[in-house]
C-alpha cells in the first residue's frame, strides 16, 4: 500500500508543487512540505487594475491552441474530464468541457456541473470574518484564545496570522492517525472539536508569525470564530452573508455528502488501497471551514472577480486582504485566505475527487476558473496547476500561473 496524504490543497498555488495547493501529496487540506516563506514583514500588494493589450483575442484559432494544450495535459495526467472557462472584457470568452463526468456511464463533462471546491472554501471562510472585522465586531489582531480556548499559544496567535497562514499551528490534516480513520470510513462526520484535537496534539511548528506555513487547522478556527462571534452555524452566515449578496445561486455550505444535481463524480487514489476510487459521496465535514463547499463554473467566475475586487468587504479591510506574505517564488504571496500568483489573484481547491483553480487578473479583468474531477497527482503535481499553466502560456505569457517555465508548445491534434 503506497504512503498517501489526504487532500484539502494548501493554498500556495505558487510552488511548483504547493497545492491547495500544490506540493507532493499534500494534503487537498495540506500538503507534506510547505514552501519555505520569507520573513513576514516582506509584503506586496496586488497589482492595479487596469487594461492589458497583450490578453489576446480569443478568436478560433486561439481557442483551437488551448483545445490542443487542454488535450495534451488531460493525456498526459489521464484526468477524467475538465472544464476551462476563460472570459476578459472586449476579449472574447472561451469556455469548454473535455472527458468524462462519470467513468461508469461516461457521461461527458458538461460546463453545467457542480463540484467540490476544496479550499476554496477558505475564500468564503475567511470573507465572513472580515465581515465581522468590518462591522467592528472582532479586530484582526485579537488573539485567537479570546473566541476558542485551549488553543496552543492561543494568547499570541492573532486572528491575522490564521488568516494568513503563520500562526505556527500544526495541519490536522497531515496527522497520521487522521488520515487513517478517514481513510477507513472516508463517509463518516467529523466535528471541528474533534479536527482540532489531531492538531493539538502536535507540538506548535514556530513562533506565530515567524513564516508561512499552509495548514487546514487555521481555518477551523476561524470557522468557530465566526460561529462565536455571529451566534449562528458557519453554514448559515456564510449562506446569508457572502453567498446571497455575492449573488452566487449554485454554490452551497452542504450539511451532508449530498451534491446538488447535476453533478461530476470524483475520483481519487487518497485511499487505503491506493487505487483510484469514486470519492463523490465521502463526507466532507472533515474540510468543513478549510474546504467543505460546493459550486459551479459559472458562481466561481462570478465569485472570483467578487474576490479579488473587494465587493464584500469596505475598500480598507480588502487592501489589508490583499497584502501578501511570500511564498517561494519571487512575486507570489499569501493574504488573507487569498494569493497573488503571477498577477493572478485567487484560491486554488482540491479535495479528494476533485480540484478547482478560479483566478482573476486585474491588469486585463480577466477571470479563469479549471475544474476538474480528480486530485491525482501528475508527477508530484496537481493536475490543476499543470491545466493553468497550459493555458496561461498562451493567453497571458507574461503572467503563467504558477510561474514556470512555458510547457512544451502542444501537438496539433
Amino acid at each position: 500500500m503506497k504512503p498517501t496524504h489526504v487532500r484539502l490543497r494548501r493554498a500556495c498555488a505558487a510552488a511548483a508543487a504547493a497545492g491547495v495547493l500544490i506540493g507532493p501529496a499534500a494534503a487537498g487540506s495540506a500538503a507534506h512540505g510547505a514552501p519555505t516563506a520569507r520573513p513576514p514583514s516582506a509584503t506586496a500588494t496586488a497589482p492595479s487594475p487596469g487594461t492589458d493589450a497583450e490578453f489576446p483575442q480569443l478568436t478560433p484559432a486561439v481557442a483551437a491552441r488551448l483545445d490542443a494544450a487542454v488535450r495534451q495535459v488531460m493525456r498526459e495526467t489521464q484526468v477524467p474530464g475538465v472544464t476551462v472557462g476563460l472570459w476578459a472584457p472586449g476579449k472574447g470568452s472561451y469556455v469548454k468541457s473535455f472527458g468524462v463526468a462519470d467513468k461508469a456511464t461516461r457521461a461527458p463533462m458538461t460546463t453545467d456541473l457542480h463540484v467540490r471546491i476544496g479550499s476554496e472554501t477558505k475564500t468564503f471562510t475567511v470573507t465572513a470574518l472580515l465581515q465581522l472585522v468590518d462591522e467592528k465586531k472582532i479586530g484582526l489582531d485579537d488573539p485567537i484564545g479570546m473566541y476558542v480556548k485551549g488553543v496552543p499559544d492561543g494568547d499570541r496567535i492573532t486572528l491575522r496570522q490564521l488568516a494568513g497562514m503563520r500562526s505556527g499551528l500544526f495541519n490536522y490534516s497531515l496527522d497520521a492517525d487522521f488520515i487513517k480513520k478517514l481513510q477507513a470510513d472516508p463517509e463518516q462526520t467529523f466535528t471541528p472539536g474533534q479536527l482540532l484535537a489531531y492538531s493539538f496534539e502536535h507540538p506548535v511548528q514556530f513562533p506565530p508569525g515567524a513564516r508561512f506555513d499552509y495548514s487546514n487547522t487555521n481555518l477551523i478556527l476561524l470557522g468557530l470564530v465566526v460561529e462565536k462571534v455571529t451566534g449562528r452555524p458557519l453554514h448559515e452566515v456564510i449562506t446569508r452573508k457572502v453567498l446571497a449578496p455575492a449573488g452566487l445561486r449554485h454554490t452551497v455550505f452542504p450539511t451532508s455528502a449530498a451534491l446538488p444535481e447535476p453533478y461530476a463524480h470524483g475520483y481519487t487514489d487518497q485511499t487505503a488501497s491506493g487505487k483510484i476510487e469514486d470519492s463523490t459521496h465521502w463526507n466532507p465535514s472533515w474540510a468543513w471551514a478549510a474546504g467543505e463547499m460546493v459550486s459551479d463554473l459559472q458562481d466561481l467566475r462570478s465569485w472570483t472577480r467578487t474576490l479579488a475586487t473587494g465587493t464584500l468587504l469596505t475598500p480598507a479591510t480588502q487592501a489589508q486582504r490583499l497584502k501578501t506574505t511570500p511564498m517561494d517564488i519571487p512575486g507570489d504571496g499569501y493574504g488573507l485566505g487569498i494569493f497573488n500568483v503571477q498577477g493572478w489573484i485567487g484560491h486554488n481547491g482540491s479535495i479528494p475527487g476533485y480540484e478547482v483553480l478560479p483566478v482573476y487578473l486585474p491588469q486585463a479583468r480577466a477571470t479563469m476558473v479549471i475544474l476538474l474531477n480528480t486530485d491525482d497527482q501528475y508527477k508530484g503535481q496537481e493536475p490543476s496547476t499543470l491545466f493553468g499553466q497550459a493555458v496561461t502560456s498562451i493567453v497571458t505569457p507574461d503572467h503563467v500561473y504558477p510561474g514556470h517555465k512555458k510547457p512544451p508548445a502542444p501537438k496539433s491534434g
